[in-house]
Formats: structure tokens, C-alpha cells, sequence
């Protein structure tokens, strides 16, 4: 980076990246260490239930992956690429992989967290349709497709082959990238207008309700 970019960069700049980068890492294995070692002593003092312990298993070998990914996205970074005569970088995939992989493992957590925290609610069905005995709601209705954009780049398919366009092509990832939130914030919205049709928990309706909140200020 130095050599193809940053020629005037200076120690104390140099050291604010360093202390940065080496922050999240030490970061990052507190976390790993925040998983690990109480899962260890529960596991130990056999404060685990069958079932929670291949949550746990799964959740530390998460942990684990998460730094290994991080560990595998950083090296692309370092790798002289001779196609490439941009500044240096990550590869994109590594990093959707890198950031996929924490958003897994903290759902998975939050999930976890929460089921045995809060006792799970059962719905009953107001609307024509059929409810499983878990309480899901089942209704059908009809489907209605509108067109959410009407603008489409020029070069949105200027790369060959045409699948290689979604990764690798600036304009059709940014247009993929907006069309995902158009429809993310649609989704949740009608979540949103679908749950005020059915008498749910107060716990289940704030929860609802901030998610329309969250998606809206995203």
C-alpha cells in the first residue's frame, strides 16, 4: 500500500491504522475468549441441557471460523495481484464472506440468548387460513409485482460473462445493493401492516414495531 499509494504517510499516521487494525484483532479474540471459556466451565459443571450444548459447540466452532475467515480476508489484501492496477484492497468476496459469517454468529447468539430468556408465544390464526400447532399463521393471498425501478444503468451488464456482472461490476453492485434495500424496507413495512391485523403479545408487537423503526432509519 505504501508503495502504490500512501507515499506520504507519515509514522503517526501509520500507527492510528496499526492501533486500529490491531484493536479489532485483540477485539476479536476477547470475543472468541467471551464464548469459549464459559461454555467451557458450564459445559463442565454440566449446567448444559443436550440440546444447548450442540448450540454451544456450534456457536464456539462459529467463533473460531469468524477469526480464521478474518485471518484468510486480510491475506488478500497483502497478495500482489498482476491484473490489478487499482490501490490495493480486500477481495470482495472474503469481506461479504467475513461479514456474513458475524452476521450469522450473531443472530445465532441473539437467538440462542433469547430462547432462554423469554418463554416463546403461540398466535392464534385471524384471518382464512390454517394455523400449525406451533402457532404459525398460514393465510393465502394474491400477488401483485410492480416494477420498484425504473432507471437502469447502461452498463449494468458490461461484463463478460454476465453472472461475473453481480460481483465484480461497480454499477450493477451498487444497483443490486439498492434494489435489495427497496425490498428489505418493503418487506418489513408490510410485516409491519400484517401484524396490526392480529392480536399479538405486547412483547411481540414493540419488537415488530422497532423493527419497522430500525429499517427506516437504515
Amino acid at each position: 500500500s505504501f508503495h502504490s499509494l500512501n507515499h506520504d504517510m507519515t509514522l503517526p499516521e501509520f500507527k492510528f491504522i496499526w492501533y486500529m487494525e490491531y484493536s479489532h484483532r485483540m477485539w476479536g479474540r476477547a470475543v472468541g475468549l467471551a464464548y469459549i471459556l464459559p461454555a467451557a466451565y458450564f459445559w463442565r459443571r454440566g449446567w448444559l441441557s443436550r440440546p444447548l450444548k450442540g448450540r454451544v459447540l456450534a456457536l464456539c466452532g462459529l467463533v473460531c471460523f469468524q477469526g480464521l475467515l478474518g485471518w484468510y480476508m486480510v491475506k488478500s489484501g497483502l497478495e500482489e495481484k498482476p491484473d490489478s492496477y487499482d490501490i490495493p484492497r480486500v477481495s470482495q468476496y472474503r469481506l461479504a464472506a467475513h461479514l456474513g459469517s458475524a452476521l450469522l454468529l450473531y443472530s445465532a447468539s441473539l437467538w440462542t440468548g433469547l430462547s432462554l430468556l423469554l418463554p416463546r408465544h403461540k398466535v392464534q390464526s385471524v384471518c382464512q387460513g390454517r394455523a400449525s400447532p406451533e402457532g404459525w399463521v398460514w393465510c393465502e393471498g394474491k400477488e401483485r409485482s410492480r416494477r420498484l425501478m425504473r432507471w437502469i444503468p447502461d452498463d449494468l451488464l458490461a461484463f463478460s460473462p454476465v453472472l461475473r456482472n453481480i460481483f465484480e461490476n461497480p454499477t450493477t453492485v451498487q444497483f443490486d445493493h439498492r434494489i435489495l434495500g427497496i425490498a428489505s424496507v418493503t418487506a418489513v413495512t408490510a410485516l409491519y401492516l400484517f401484524s396490526r391485523r392480529i392480536p399479538l403479545p405486547r412483547r411481540t408487537r414493540m419488537a415488530v414495531t422497532s423493527l419497522l423503526a430500525v429499517a427506516c432509519v437504515q
